[in-house]
């Protein structure tokens, strides 16, 4: 067997090895229930939703770029079109895992199918995360087939693109809807959802690239690279707008609600997310792309595209936990804590009247073992179908042109 496609390697085996711890605290999870989490009758999404919102926007850029090659004939894109979607396939499948896993028991999942409610925004994810799967599997057997079918692939582009779109948009209006909690009934929740999901999804993609290229699996010209963190800076400076939008909104005057979240978020709970999405996520990472120079280098694009898949990951918790802070049940004593801690409490112990979250070590193993699981995924998949597979013709190595043009 070539060396480049064992399977079994010290990184393969680390990986599983995590992955399954993360299965047995899982089971321990299903054994002790969700008050094993840091959730509460508060805070009834932590970070398992916070993973899942962050997964499913890192889906997006595989897919866009994958579809854009084929609708709009980016010669460039047709090069790197698989790896996007191998990316894209095993991001959608973390997200429905932590979907599933913040159900606290899989049996539940039944009810989806005995007593669907069609006007759940829920209802309407699993539905669209379930046709993006499917896009993405169709996707993987017409790429990797034995005989090219590009027409083939031309068709399921012309679903893809508004499907990455939609899946994007429907994740977002979970929140959008709910006018019980202050800070996610925004008109721009869609918008917003979709861009983070662009520029991080884009970021992740970038990272995949050039690991596979330095891999061996993949040969692509520095230009698609430049070309992509083009795309990228965009992204990152539509995502910094429209925060600054949505920030401006809650800050006006007549915001009473507004402001008291903006309090939470620029000097409270919260804050450091806040800050960190927009510094890390934003600021950082457009001043270095900005310059279209620093876009042909490797390093400063890497560097660029981790702090945007770092910040993106700070603004799914402070836009999902800054909510919580506020109690939808006002007044003396609260509501029922719901924690582990108050199971036995008797009289005022059991009440709260504000909510407060910090996952635990269940948690935080669980989701880890999930990435070990995508990450370990991502690796044979990538030895499966990238390695021994011809590049197209105009695909030449950075080294190539170098020579050339000497």
């Amino acid at each position: 067997m070539d060396a480049k496609k064992r399977y079994v390697t010290p990184v393969t085996i680390a990986l599983a090895v995590v992955a399954l711890v993360g299965v047995g605290v899982w089971i321990y999870q299903l054994m002790g229930g969700l008050g094993v989490t840091g959730m509460n009758n508060g805070t009834s999404w932590g970070l398992y939703i916070a993973s899942f919102m962050f997964f499913v926007g890192l889906s997006a850029g595989g897919l866009i770029v994958a579809s854009s090659a084929s609708i709009f004939n980016v010669k460039e894109y047709k090069k790197v079109a698989l790896p996007a979607v191998l990316v894209s396939t095993v991001c959608i499948c973390m997200a429905g895992m932590f979907v599933l896993i913040d159900l606290g028991g899989i049996g539940r999942v039944y009810q989806l199918l005995l007593s669907p409610n069609f006007m759940s925004p829920l209802l309407w994810d699993v539905c669209v995360i379930t046709c993006y799967l499917v896009i993405n599997l169709v996707y993987l057997f017409f790429m990797t087939s034995s005989k090219p079918r590009e027409k083939a692939v031309k068709r399921v582009s012309r679903f893809a693109l508004p499907i990455a779109i939609l899946v994007h948009s429907v994740t977002a209006w979970i929140f959008g809807l709910q006018i019980a909690n202050e800070g996610w009934h925004s008109a721009i929740m869609a918008p917003l959802f979709v861009i983070s999901a662009m520029d991080s999804g884009l970021a992740l993609l970038l990272i995949s690239l050039v690991a596979l290229r330095r891999a061996g699996y993949l040969k692509f010209e520095k230009s698609l690279m430049a070309n992509l963190a083009g795309l990228l800076v965009t992204c990152i400076a539509i995502d910094g707008f429209m925060v600054g939008c949505e920030v401006l909104t809650m800050a006006y005057p007549q915001a009473e609600h507004g402001n008291a979240l903006l309090g939470q978020m620029f000097a409270g709970a919260t804050a450091p997310f806040f800050w960190g999405e927009i510094i890390l996520g934003v600021v950082i990472p457009f001043a270095i792309l900005v310059f279209a120079k620093n876009r042909q280098k490797t390093g400063l694009v890497m560097f660029s595209s981790a702090l945007v898949i770092v910040g993106v990951f700070f603004k799914r918790i402070w836009l999902l936990l800054t909510s919580f802070i506020f109690p939808g049940i006002e007044g003396s004593p609260g509501l029922i804590s719901g924690s582990s801690s108050t199971a036995h409490a008797t009289g005022s112990d059991v009440w709260t009247a504000i909510s407060a979250y910090v996952p635990t070590w269940v948690e935080v193993v669980v989701v880890l073992g999930v990435v070990s699981l995508g990450a370990l995924a991502f690796i044979v998949l990538a030895k499966t179908f990238l390695v021994g597979r011809k590049p197209e013709p105009d695909v030449v190595s950075d080294a190539a042109t170098g020579a050339q043009a000497a």
